[in-house]
């Protein structure tokens, strides 16, 4: 956090008035205060030479990519195939345009871009500039406003929708121009809710469809034309309820009266869409519903892709509970549906569509290579289009696919991330490997024992790996893919002046789980002026929401851990059960369990820690976190004060019913039972001890903000004592990102040392005017 200077000076001028214990031993002092506020500002920029993951320009043989300098950053181009590297551009020319463009100062090393999209020729490039896009010629140097993208309405991801199930927020009108087949003949509309077509070129209408009303109508943005033009594929959708979140802005900039503001947000257990597939036979003017009996009950339905002959139309189905998934394909001509891939799962487990869902189909439908967790990792298989039989796992063993880059059909291989592949390393390391879909043939990209980004050439001849990790600055080459040869070392990140001035990277910790057998890893951040002879309270940074993992694997300085161990503490995070990107018996903890959140392993990990150094005080732990963070991080004081003693939680999902409904079904399961109540903050407010501080803002769109006023008003009927504070106008990330960072930072750290050190924080209000955010 860069804090202006005066800011700077007011905050040291009442630290330094302030008093605090005193003695050798002190923290939570004004010196620990002074050294946190400028933490960002002593130590941002110190590294050099650390590159980011490489960007190929089009099909060409040459990358670009940006990495760090003195003073900020530069962009560097690479020619593979001469191996000729240099800047991507003059640097000083095209920030003395921008500068004249913009009406103010540009540096060469301060550029107002992080990224840049180069013309195929190289020629120019583009960049996003206060959201405006800017076109720059390379050899000219001359960048001037490019005219504004246009946007169309879509199904899916847009219109309001996310990940398929429920709405959210305030979606655009849909496009509805008419919907023309593919030989250009034919356009589709829907009036009065219903499909109709025509000669294209001429108004005369043929009616399609009877059963459509505005209860039930038909999605013109559903619409798939077969690729023969025959034929046309449309949802007609029973809407369900439209859930509206009601926000007061209590303190408008260009008003004295409040306003009240109000988005779409469904919830768990909400009435979703019905979504029916519906085939049109243009000529014959026949309509066919496809019975959907292999599709009662609908969490999310993907769009209709036809296969490139005609003869059917697939999509993919998510069954309400998110424990069914179909791949199904319909008969074009009869409507008759079969699953080619079926995934039923355990009562005990949960299908992870929102993360680990893969599908790419071989010789127009005749395979399917598709991603499971079935056999208890997230491995690929092969499966035969005709009969729906798995061919063969194609990956296989106690690690995980983590993502597929290619599958490249001709050579029947597929180019994926994995992890967990190598025993006694870190588990979470990603390496990249090409297979055969045989599952024969493996073949490794990557070596080094860190964390990789593999950037592909499009003619995959070549790759860029930048690799990491949090005790090792980025490195970055450039190799051959054939036999996978150093070409080029790009960059190397030095950390010399960083390291100058006693800051040191977290240490990787990995101690046993609640089963005395599953390694849980983590890291620990020290303050600069670590003393192992002194004693430490620590301050836990929690988020185990089950849709990844979130220990850091690669370099960096950690600014917002790192500034709260300079008040006197150490700061750790760690990845308990629950959490993803491990096994699947690993990953189910959390299901219909996430109040969980791993605390059994968090606890054990942080004294196996205490049991190795002596300075790691387990008797004085804090925690704190946002979002579902906020959740876990309340919930350490209802269901662990044996352990936990202070919780900082910012914007928390307190009620899994409160927050929205793909994440919340995702991992708690359909329908809503007893277990959101295990889970709740709210239900179990009165089971409340130690300290805690809530923290909200009253314009999160992301969680509902009543969820935190829901766990308020039950604490005070508990008769809990609790701390309170609400940012007018905030977001979702009030208090932790933006312009209200500095308040909630000093809200935070202000009530750590008080609970955790004993220290008397700042008084804010000793000035007549008080530093501001």
């Amino acid at each position: 956090m860069t804090l202006p200077a005066t800011q700077r000076f007011v905050r040291t001028a009442l630290f330094l008035a302030f008093s605090v214990a005193s003695g050798a031993g002190a923290q939570g002092t004004a010196a620990d205060y002074t050294r946190a506020e400028t933490l960002r500002q002593r130590l941002d920029g110190l590294v050099v030479d650390a590159a980011e993951p490489a960007n190929w320009i089009g099909a060409t043989s040459r990358f670009w990519y940006r990495k760090s300098v003195k003073g900020g950053n530069a962009f560097v181009l690479v020619d593979a195939a001469t191996l000729q590297k240099k800047p991507a551009f003059d640097h000083a020319a095209v920030a003395a345009s921008l500068a004249s463009g913009l009406s103010r100062a540009v540096t060469p090393t301060n550029l107002p871009f992080s990224t840049v999209a180069f013309s195929a020729d190289g020629a120019s490039f583009e960049a996003t500039v206060d959201t405006e896009r800017w076109t720059c010629s390379v050899a000219e140097s001359r960048c001037a406003r490019a005219p504004a993208l246009g946007g169309r309405g879509g199904r899916g991801l847009g219109g309001g929708r996310l990940f398929g199930g429920g709405l959210y927020g305030d979606p655009p009108p849909p496009n509805t121009a008419p919907r023309t087949s593919p030989d250009r003949k034919w356009e589709a509309v829907v009036l009065n809710h219903n499909v109709f077509v025509s000669a294209s070129g001429t108004r005369d209408l043929i009616r399609l469809s009877t059963d459509g009303s505005e209860a039930d109508a038909y999605d013109i943005r559903s619409f798939s034309w077969s690729p023969d033009s025959r034929k046309l594929a449309a949802y007609r959708i029973r809407s369900g309820f439209r859930r509206e979140v009601h926000y007061v802005q209590s303190s408008p900039e260009d008003q004295i009266q409040p306003k009240d503001v109000k988005r779409l947000y469904s919830k768990p257990g909400d009435v979703l869409d019905i979504e029916q597939p519906v085939i049109f036979d243009i000529a014959a003017r026949k309509q066919v519903v496809v019975s959907n009996a292999l599709f009662p009950n609908a969490y999310t339905m993907s769009a209709l892709a036809w296969r490139a002959d005609g003869r059917s139309v697939t999509f993919e189905y998510n069954q309400r509970g998110h424990q069914v998934f179909r791949l199904i394909e319909v008969n074009a001509n009869t409507g008759a549906a079969r699953a080619i891939v079926n995934e039923q799962t355990p009562d005990h487990s949960f299908f992870e569509y929102s993360a680990k869902l893969f599908r790419f189909d071989l010789g127009d439908g005749a395979e399917t290579v598709w991603m499971s967790e079935r056999d208890g990792w997230n491995h690929l298989y092969l499966y035969d289009g005709a009969t729906g039989q798995v061919k063969n796992q194609v990956t296989r063993g106690n690690w995980l696919v983590r993502g597929v880059d290619r599958v490249d059909s001709t050579a029947r291989q597929v180019w994926f991330r994995a992890s967990g592949m190598y025993a006694g390393k870190d588990p979470y390391f990603i390496h990249s490997y090409r297979i055969n879909l045989d599952g024969t043939g493996l073949t490794t990209f990557t070596e080094a024992d860190a964390n990789h980004t593999v950037r592909f050439s499009a003619d995959n001849q070549y790759y860029v790996d930048t690799y990491s990790r949090v005790d090792l600055p980025p490195v970055s080459e450039l190799r051959r893919t054939s036999d996978q040869a150093l070409l080029l070392a790009l960059e190397k990140g030095d950390a010399t002046a960083l390291l100058a001035t006693g800051w040191k990277p977290p240490e990787a910790f990995v101690g046993k789980g609640r089963d005395g057998r599953t390694d849980i890893y983590g890291v620990i951040v020290r303050p600069t002026n670590f003393d192992a002879k002194r004693k430490y309270p620590v301050i836990e940074y929690i988020y185990a929401g089950p849709h990844d993992s979130f220990v850091p694997k690669n370099w960096g300085v950690q600014f917002g851990m790192q500034a709260q161990a300079e008040l006197g503490f150490i700061v750790s995070q760690v990845d308990g059960m629950g959490t993803s990107n491990r096994s699947k018996a690993f990953h189910d903890v959390a299901w219909r369990n996430i109040g969980d959140a791993g605390f059994p392993d968090r606890i054990l990990w942080h004294k196996a820690i205490a049991t190795k150094y002596p300075w790691y005080d387990v008797s004085r732990v804090g925690i704190y976190g946002g979002s579902a963070g906020g959740q876990n991080a309340m919930g350490a004081l209802l269901f662990h004060p044996e352990f936990y003693k202070a919780a900082v939680s910012f914007a928390g999902c307190h009620d899994n019913r409160m927050d929205k409904i793909w994440w919340n079904e995702q991992w708690m399961g359909w329908p809503i039972g007893a277990q959101y109540d295990s889970s709740s903050n709210v239900v179990n407010a009165a089971k409340l001890q130690g300290k805690l501080l809530l923290l909200v803002g009253e314009l999160d769109e992301n969680v509902d903000p009543s969820s935190t006023l829901q766990v308020a008003n039950a604490l005070i009927k508990a008769n809990k004592s609790f701390d309170f504070f609400i940012f007018p106008g905030g977001d979702h990330a009030a208090g932790r990102r933006g312009v209200l960072q500095p308040y909630g930072d000093g809200k935070q750290w202000d009530y750590f040392v008080h609970h955790l050190i004993g220290a008397e924080p700042p008084n804010r209000n000793g000035l007549a005017s008080a530093p501001k955010p």
